[in-house]
């Protein structure tokens, strides 16, 4: 699959911190930063305000390599931002809402995604929902991942589920596969059964500091823990990490299990940095070295 087909749909924003400070970010983003890093040259579409923090964006995509043809600027609506608090070392969200990446559209002449990759999240507003479903239906990409957020109150049960059902691939965690397999008990037969009936062809399960599994349609399934040296600083954006290597995975066509112990890696390293994404290609370098990415 060439670089050009890779796209990610969803928001960008700052993330404040309660000490202060202000990192980019937003998962989508997060994913695009990191397989930017990796070579793979994502299309980011999505939408930012005629602000400061706007151009900001635009200015780090632009030193990071990133193309800015998919990223649109809203006149009115300003760029996203989302309060940032702790609460027994587990990060919570107050995202500002309406914010630009709540109205994205799909502008003439974008290009077919081969891998297309959103959030959840990024679907709260009817006009982002239609603009991935014009998206999806104009260009049909091969290979969905769906990448699930729920952060109260911005989703809907019903409205996320009809999301699945066009996946290929789905990545949530503990909590979120019980709030929407409704009735299930986490089990493993439980996962087979929501594989079978959204038709999947994998279910990337993150357990936290235990791990992650991956569960494939053929009934195989992988599992994964940290290793016990991993420092934590904070788990924000984790979840971001892990998802960016699996889809590394899938264009690389590495073996699943192989995939899902460098996704592990991955984000036991981001874990010991402050803020979701690195601006040091030195630290992406080093994974990319040992598993052999040409860069």
């Amino acid at each position: 699959m060439s670089n050009h087909q890779l796209c990610i749909f969803g928001e960008v924003l700052f993330d404040h911190f309660p000490d202060g400070r202000r990192i980019l970010g937003g998962a989508p983003f997060n994913v695009a930063w990191h397989l930017q890093a990796f070579g793979r040259q994502p299309e980011f579409l999505s939408r930012v305000g005629d602000d400061t923090e706007g151009e900001e964006i635009r200015r780090a995509m632009r030193h990071w390599g990133m193309t800015e043809a998919g990223l649109q600027t809203d006149p009115a609506l300003p760029t996203g931002s989302v309060k940032v608090s702790f609460h027994d070392g587990e990060p919570a969200y107050d995202i500002v809402r309406p914010s630009a990446w709540d109205r994205i559209d799909i502008e003439p002449g974008q290009r077919a995604c081969g891998l297309l990759y959103h959030g959840s999240l990024g679907l709260r507003d009817e006009q982002s929902r239609q603009a991935l479903k014009q998206l999806m239906q104009q260009h049909k990409p091969e290979t969905v991942f769906v990448d699930v957020n729920l952060r109260p109150p911005w989703w809907d049960r019903a409205q996320i589920l009809s999301t699945l059902r066009l996946a290929d691939w789905v990545k949530l965690n503990t909590g979120e596969f019980e709030l929407l397999n409704e009735g299930g008990e986490g089990t493993a037969a439980d996962a087979a059964g929501f594989i079978e009936h959204y038709g999947l062809r994998g279910l990337l399960l993150t357990h936290g500091s235990k791990g992650a599994e991956l569960l494939m349609a053929t009934g195989e399934t992988f599992r994964v823990v940290p290793e016990n040296t991993t420092a934590v600083v904070d788990t924000v954006g984790a979840g971001d990490a892990f998802a960016s290597v699996i889809i590394l995975g899938l264009l690389e066509g590495w073996d699943m299990a192989v995939a899902l112990q460098r996704a592990q890696a991955f984000a036991s390293g981001i874990v010991g940095r402050r803020g979701a994404t690195v601006d040091d290609r030195n630290f992406y370098r080093e994974y990319s070295n040992q598993w052999k990415v040409h860069t």
